[in-house]
């Protein structure tokens, strides 16, 4: 009975020995009858150290590969997640020492949808928005405390439409007006206690016609602005 139960550990043994040496003995970076990529790929630094790993199917990527950076492979500095479902390409951007810094989705090399950006702390820093590798939408961005302190709008890739500016206390402080990447439009200026400073117009990126300016929220002076931007006081 000694002796089987003996025989019987030393077979479970050899069982998993050649399990776990079959794992491990894998082929690696093999093609397929078509020539394409197939199963497990790795590759390395002229270092050593490796570049990136991932599995193949039918010469796609498929699941996660992991890549990192030459100097450094303990921590991998970009993993994309992909599926074989869509073309579109999740990726998370990290540092050397393994924080991550950014992710969001990838088509082809444009960067689309949501991208959140993030404080070494793993707090957001900005929220981003894009359509064809191109800013669409809102932009957030957002100060260690997790307070906003920018919101602007975008279009095709250039600010376009309301942007506001926040102090860390929540508080807002200006609000201007872009079409196509340029001032034009309603601006106010605020202090910090939130009082109305400054109020007017801008045209095509400076500032035009008539400025009203405040002090604890109360009017104090106006000012038309000149062709040359420099301001003529108003006659009464």
């Amino acid at each position: 009975m000694i002796v089987f139960k003996r025989f019987f550990k030393y077979s479970l043994f050899v069982v998993f020995f050649f399990f776990v040496l079959g794992i491990f003995s894998q082929k690696i970076n093999q093609f397929d009858a078509k020539n394409q990529r197939t199963g497990i790929w790795k590759k390395l630094y002229p270092n050593q150290k490796i570049r990136y790993e991932g599995q193949f199917k039918n010469g796609k990527e498929i699941g996660v590969f992991k890549f990192y950076d030459e100097s450094n492979s303990k921590h991998p500095s970009i993993i994309k997640s992909f599926s074989e479902k869509t073309d579109s390409v999740k990726v998370d951007f990290f540092s050397l020492k393994g924080i991550l810094q950014s992710r969001g989705f990838f088509i082809e090399k444009n960067r689309v949808g949501k991208w959140q950006f993030f404080f070494k702390d793993g707090k957001i820093m900005s929220e981003e928005f894009y359509n064809q590798g191109k800013l669409e939408g809102k932009v957030i961005n957002y100060y260690p405390n997790g307070k906003t302190t920018e919101i602007t709008d975008y279009k095709d890739g250039l600010k376009h439409g309301i942007s506001q500016k926040f102090s860390s206390d929540g508080i807002l402080i200006e609000e201007v007006t872009y079409e196509n990447g340029i001032l034009n439009g309603a601006a106010k200026i605020f202090e910090l206690k939130g009082n109305l400073k400054e109020k007017g117009l801008y045209k095509n990126g400076k500032k035009f016609g008539k400025w009203e300016f405040y002090i604890d929220g109360e009017i104090t002076d106006e000012k038309e602005i000149e062709k040359n931007n420099k301001y003529k006081k108003n006659e009464k």
